[in-house]
């Protein structure tokens, strides 16, 4: 498709919108039904995007941990698109996902999903890549950036960083006049991001990985922060799943995060390992892309963290982040923090029910962490992946 051709995401974003209504949520959740009532022992059946936000999903299946707890379980569905992946979700065609954090809310609360958060999925994870020029944030005033989605972390995060630029996010016509303040925000899939990069039409893009890594390869761009070390261990990608198999298939449930709980703790010891099978080199082929980028992003060489120190990409250095982590459980503090952050952020379509919404409430009514804190403590509790071993914390966002 043509890089001038932005409105295929446009579209991409309507057609969720659509979905995300009562009224269009309506015949898929009829399909639900159907499928819940004929089916009543389905396997587990993973959507996903090919991005590192999938991982523990991926590897739970390809090392057969869902098997191991006595589960069945259907290779994952790679989807296109999260309008893919939602209706893929909602119909009943796949009964597990990753899904942008901010999505879940506008899920939950916007259309009325009956679904959950049971887990998180990885921390971490995403960066603000620019072109290779740009050496400050400021820099970007009057140019396009390009965002994953509008509800994302990617888009709470950037629009952050602007303001503490004196800059204002904005959301015109790709080829709009822009004053010497705004930033135009334009949603792109990730895979077009570095190309667009490359020949120009974007100043930069934030989104999750490998495509920070994969512009560094290319050398068509340079990180200039990651989002981890600006909102310390955020939650980029959430594991959701239909409260119709929580409430009626615990034991089930259970043994589904349990599965993803032990591919975390895998994948952090054994992050080679997890790129190569997550690699087009893996037997499984589940993403499209080199075992080589995947190492940038999984296992990059100890040197790179000395540049990134230098360039700026790094500014907490006492935080000790991996470019990506892993750790399952779903903090409700930081579902607290991100409710406050959505109400402040631009985001294009209707968000008028997030003011209705009680962060304190939201976060206790959005997860449901029953499963994971025993699956986090049949396994050592928190400390088996390097934290505090409680289920509390204060959320740390610092620029």
């Amino acid at each position: 498709m043509c890089l001038d051709d932005f409105t295929h995401t446009r579209r991409d974003f309507l057609k969720l919108s659509a979905l995300l209504t009562a009224a269009g949520a309506m015949p898929l959740l009829t399909s639900l039904n159907a499928r819940a009532a004929s089916e009543p022992n389905a396997p587990v059946r993973i959507g996903y995007l090919p991005i590192t936000d999938a991982t523990p999903l991926l590897v739970a299946h390809n090392n057969g941990l869902f098997e191991a707890e006595g589960i069945q379980s259907e290779r994952p569905v790679l989807l296109r698109s999260w309008a893919q992946v939602i209706e893929a979700f909602i119909s009943g065609q796949v009964n597990v996902i990753h899904l942008l954090s901010p999505m879940t809310v506008w899920a939950r609360y916007g259309s009325k999903v009956p679904a959950k958060v049971v887990a998180w999925n990885h921390v971490g994870g995403s960066g603000l890549t620019v072109a290779p020029g740009i050496n400050e944030v400021k820099q970007l005033g009057g140019q396009s950036i390009a965002i994953p989605f509008w509800y994302s972390i990617h888009n709470v995060v950037l629009q952050q960083l602007l303001r503490d630029n004196a800059l204002q996010p904005v959301s015109k016509a790709s080829n709009a006049t822009l004053a010497p303040n705004e930033v135009n925000l334009l949603v792109l899939p990730p895979s077009d991001m570095p190309p667009a990069l490359a020949s120009q039409r974007i100043a930069g893009y934030i989104v999750a990985e490998p495509f920070n890594a994969l512009a560094e390869q290319l050398k068509v761009g340079r990180v200039q922060r990651f989002t981890g070390d600006v909102w310390r261990n955020h939650a980029c990608c959430t594991v959701f799943m239909h409260e119709n198999d929580l409430n009626n298939r615990p034991e089930w449930s259970q043994k589904v995060v349990n599965a993803i709980v032990k591919a975390q703790l895998w994948t952090r010891d054994n992050r080679a390992d997890a790129a190569k099978l997550l690699s087009k080199e893996g037997a499984n082929r589940y993403t499209p892309h080199t075992l080589d980028v995947l190492n940038r992003v999984l296992l990059p060489d100890p040197s790179a963290r000395g540049e990134y120190l230098k360039s700026g990409a790094i500014q907490h250095s006492d935080w000790d982040e991996h470019r990506i982590d892993f750790q399952p459980y779903p903090f409700p503090s930081y579902t607290e923090e991100l409710v406050k952050r959505l109400k402040d952020t631009l985001i294009e379509g209707d968000k008028g029910f997030l003011a209705g919404l009680d962060p304190l409430q939201t976060a206790a009514d959005l997860v449901d962490d029953r499963f994971v804190r025993k699956a986090v403590e049949s396994v050592g509790g928190l400390k088996a992946f390097g934290l505090p071993d409680s289920f509390e914390r204060q959320e740390e966002f610092s620029l």
